[in-house]
């Protein structure tokens, strides 16, 4: 059985290939049953967790296992650490023990991506992404992958983690304008393409300051009581997610809405695996607001994890 880190696992991927993967995997027959999520501590507000997510196809069964401890920075560790395993599907040995950490990164902006191939504006050209965490850059480089941004504008509340993050991806994609903003009218207004990837218990902008034909990402929050965008969003918007069983249990963007009356399971779209079938634009119109949000579903774990693991099996073996 193989142990693949971090290095081989960056080393093996990159956004156009996964892209294909996640959406190859995404049209194929899988299971996937509910992710479960415990919270360690009821009675505390630290919100630690463990979560355990299966799914299988075809080729391979696999299980993620993570922890996710918020507090964790003030200690000095991570918040969230993540693991992997492969089962072969043909005879259910073990195959790997993969990094899931550094897969959720990849994982988690390739899918977002593959949904802005499908729901936002091919002429799209201001990206406004909100965070400045280990997702950030892995989520600007996906969304980069998918359409041909001109600018992106940064907007974050750290000022040193944005800076580096800008000065990083400047280097990086040296024909892209990357500026640092802030959450406004203006700025919202002139974005084509709008990512959220923060831990904001609350909506990081007004949705009446979208304009026709704005797609926005939603991957930061999973908690039932928080939400990166409010309800005028989802109210204006087409609705998409991941995967309806996992949304409905978890995310506020949605939840809330419910709650108050005014948006229902049914006004769902539909699922990633749904857009992945049909694999072409899903947008009736270049006026419709799109709305992706995601939590994380075990089969995009699945796909990059053995999407890593065959690579480094043909590299091994050659």
């Amino acid at each position: 059985m193989q142990v693949i880190d971090t290095k081989h696992i960056d080393s093996a991927l990159d956004f156009d290939s996964l892209i294909t993967a996640m959406q190859q995997g995404f049209a194929l027959d899988f299971g996937m049953p509910k992710r479960n999520v415990y919270e360690l501590d009821s009675n505390s507000a630290s919100h630690d967790a463990f979560a355990v997510l299966p799914a299988w196809n075809e080729q391979v069964i696999g299980v993620k296992a993570f922890t996710y401890f918020p507090n964790n920075g003030e200690a000095g560790f991570d918040s969230l650490y993540s693991k992997i395993m492969l089962f072969s599907r043909e005879h259910g040995e073990p195959l790997a023990l993969v990094d899931g950490t550094r897969i959720t990164l990849w994982r988690t902006a390739s899918v977002s991506a593959l949904a802005s191939r499908y729901l936002s504006r091919e002429n799209s050209k201001h990206l406004v992404f909100f965070g400045s965490g280990n997702l950030a850059q892995y989520m600007v480089r996906a969304h980069l992958a998918v359409r041909d941004f001109k600018r992106v504008t940064l907007v974050a509340r750290n000022k040193l983690k944005v800076a580096a993050l800008q000065r990083r991806l400047q280097h990086a994609f040296p024909d892209v304008e990357f500026v640092i903003g802030q959450s406004t009218q203006e700025i919202i207004y002139s974005a084509d393409v709008i990512s959220c990837a923060t831990g904001s218990a609350k909506p990081l902008f007004d949705g009446n300051w979208l304009k026709a034909g704005t797609h926005i990402d939603l991957i930061g929050n999973h908690h039932s009581e928080h939400r990166e965008c409010d309800t005028t969003t989802i109210n204006r918007s087409r609705v998409y997610v991941d995967s309806k069983a996992n949304v409905l249990a978890e995310a506020g963007e949605l939840l809330i809405p419910i709650a108050q009356g005014v948006f229902s399971e049914q006004d769902v779209c539909a699922e990633l695996a749904d857009l992945a079938k049909v694999n072409t634009i899903a947008r009736f119109n270049e006026t419709d607001i799109t709305v992706f949000k995601s939590v994380g579903t075990a089969l995009s774990d699945l796909i990059a994890a053995y999407k890593v693991y065959t690579q480094t099996t043909c590299k091994t073996t050659n």
